[in-house]
Formats: C-alpha cells, structure tokens, sequence
C-alpha cells in the first residue's frame, strides 16, 4: 500500500536517486536502472518491463551498489500515461499548424488542446509533475481501468508526446547529459497522480484505421492541387519505396523514406500533415502496426525537417 504522498520526502541529486526512488516505489510504480547520465537500460536491464518492480528492499540493494544510475519508470506496469511536454531545441520553430501567437512549446500546445477541448480548464495541471532536464514538463496521469493506451509521438500535437504501454520515462532523481542539454529530472508537483482527463482520454484514443490500397495513396498525391512537378516526384518516389519494401526492412525503409520527405516538409515545399498522412497511408497497407508506424513517422520527418532539402531549379 503505498504511503501518504505528505510523508515522502522527494529530492533530486546528481549522486544518489535514493530517496526519489523509495518515494517512487512508495506510491506502487514500477521502476529499473538507467546507466549514469543516460536514459539508456543499465546493463542486464534490457528486458526492463519484466525487471521493473516496486520492491523498496530490491530497489534499495541496487541503488546503494549504483548510486549513480538514473532511475526510469515504466509505465505500464505501473498504470501510468505520461504526457511528455518538450521544448524546442535551438533554432527550432513550430510548424505552421502550431505557429499562432503565443505557441512556442509543448505545454502552449497542450493548453491550446485544452481551450478547445476542455473549456479552457485547467484542472489537468493538478497531477505529479516533473520538471525534465532542458526545462520540459511530465504530466503524470493514472490509465483508466482496462484501456489499451500505447506510446505515441506527436500525435497531440508539437512537442508533445506520451508513453503508456512499453514506454517508461526518466524518473526524477535522475542527471541526464546529452548532446541538446543536460540536467536534472526534478518533481515541481508532488500531488497524488490524477486520473487521465477525459478529453485526453477522448484524443489519444487508438484509432481505427481503414485499411488503403497502394492505388488509393497514389491517386491522392494525383488530386493534390498546388503541389509542384518536383515535390509530387519526389513524394511519390518514397510513397512507392515505402510500399516496395521487403519484409524485414519495411519499418527502416519507412524511417528513411520519411526522413527524406521531411527534408521536403523542413524546405516548405511540403505541409507537414500530409506528408504524414501518405507515409502512414502506405506504412499501414504494407502491414507495419499503427503505432509503430506513428513512432516511425514522426521521428524520420522531425530528423528530416531539421536539414531542409534546396529548392531545385
């Protein structure tokens, strides 16, 4: 049973996650080493959802031989949604879809969700929050009974990712160094975990995609309009790569071609939205997984928004 959140006391230190470990362990989560500054699996930990526990008398023997590991949560286990507000790296501005007055990160993007969704409430701040290493924000809610959430990557919107199922997150007491910042995971809001608002609920809801054909996904690069000669060429090249590729590369060959794509989105010759939907559209009628292909997608175009393509002649 875990113990009255009042009388746990949470601490970040770049020696030791002790403390943030027993209090984490306390409120009946399920955690496992990271390797010191990373938010990588410590090593005989990779299987980490089957060697997460909440067992303080484990978590204690580890930590106490490896003060130094960071401390990671996995979310599953221990019935959790996080969602992850990030800010933008150096140079990084939003997509046009997010580019209104006033929208500069992952919580403005979350607020703007909840002014449309949610009648401008607030209430879904008042949950256990950490404070992440280059100054984002995770959002701690409870799963509801019996739901199917999984991972996803900017399904809400910029900057604003979640991890459920086969996810887990760098838990606070931990110092992450990495090559876009390092820091310390801090916990801003120590309040009991919330249950996930409904409208939360409502928008990362699976969703349930019609199957396509290859000729459908070309004959909607056809009907485009405004789309120039060089754009709908290149678009159609990885459209048809995704749709040829050979089992066991489908999901690297999703990854390159978006990337690809990205390059086209990051120039502005290409809207971000439907350079997702066609790479999607085409990952699904090869019969990658819909989450998988969410993950896949968002992170080839996000790598290749950041080295926009020239502009041919």
């Amino acid at each position: 049973m875990p113990h009255n959140e009042e009388q746990v006391t949470l601490r970040t230190s770049q020696s030791s996650a002790l403390p943030c470990v027993v209090a984490a362990a306390r409120r009946g989560w399920a955690l496992f080493p990271l390797r010191t500054r990373t938010k990588r699996p410590a090593r005989g930990f990779t299987d980490w959802e089957r060697h997460a526990t909440d067992e303080e008398d484990t978590l204690i023997a580890h930590w106490r031989r490896y003060p130094d590991h960071n401390v990671a949560i996995a979310t599953g286990p221990s019935g959790l949604i996080v969602i992850d507000l990030d800010v933008p790296k150096n140079g990084e501005e939003p997509p046009p879809e997010w580019g209104q007055s006033g929208v500069t990160n992952g919580l403005d993007v979350l607020s703007a969700l909840a002014e449309n969704h949610a009648g401008g409430s607030t209430d879904w701040l008042a949950t256990f929050t950490v404070r992440t290493r280059r100054g984002g924000q995770h959002l701690y809610y409870a799963s509801p009974e019996g739901a199917a959430y999984r991972n996803t990557a900017g399904k809400l919107g910029w900057l604003v990712d979640t991890r459920a199922t086969g996810g887990y997150v760098v838990g606070p007491g931990s110092y992450v160094t990495d090559a876009d910042g390092s820091g310390t995971y801090e916990v801003t809001n120590p309040a009991p975990v919330a249950p996930l608002p409904n409208w939360l609920a409502t928008l990362l809801a699976p969703a349930r995609r019609r199957p396509v054909t290859s000729g459908q996904v070309h004959q909607n690069l056809a009907t485009r309009p405004g789309m120039a000669a060089y754009t709908t060429r290149a678009l159609r090249g990885e459209i048809d790569r995704v749709l040829t590729a050979k089992k066991g590369q489908r999901n690297h060959t999703l990854n390159q071609a978006a990337f690809a794509v990205g390059t086209l989105v990051g120039a502005g010759m290409l809207p971000q939205h439907m350079a997702q939907d066609q790479l999607t559209h085409a990952a699904l009628h090869i019969g990658l997984e819909a989450d998988e292909v969410e993950a896949t997608v968002h992170s080839g175009l996000q790598a290749g928004i950041r080295r926009p393509r020239g502009v041919a002649a």
